[in-house]
């Protein structure tokens, strides 16, 4: 609950605020968040397992964003910042399908 309730307040107070990012961050941006998606994903599902740590959730989540930012990064300085890209979303989209999976099988066949 604690993850789905950041992730709430988080786009609310982006909707409110309309922040802007700078040029030289678009490019990591959809990235990183679909990497925070990962782990407030892999959150809510360790809620329904009974196994939810904060510790762990915070760190995961900030794990996720800058390992997933470094790898767009690191491609960008080799040139090939696209195929990174999309290796990142296509990993991290796996992982979140899951997670999905879980939750659902969770919450409709329990």
């Amino acid at each position: 609950m604690i993850p789905a309730l950041g992730l709430l307040i988080g786009i609310v107070i982006g909707v409110f605020l309309d922040p802007s990012v700078p040029v030289w961050l678009q490019p990591y941006l959809p990235i990183a968040i679909i990497a925070a998606l990962d782990a407030v994903f892999g959150g809510l599902r360790a809620v329904l397992d009974g196994i939810f740590n904060d510790k762990v959730f915070v760190i995961s989540f900030l794990s996720n964003v800058v390992v997933a930012a470094l790898i767009v990064f690191l491609g960008d300085q080799l040139g090939v910042g696209a195929q990174l890209s999309t290796g990142v979303v296509v990993v991290l989209g796996v992982r979140i399908f899951s997670n999905v999976a879980s939750i659902r099988r969770h919450l409709f066949h329990a």
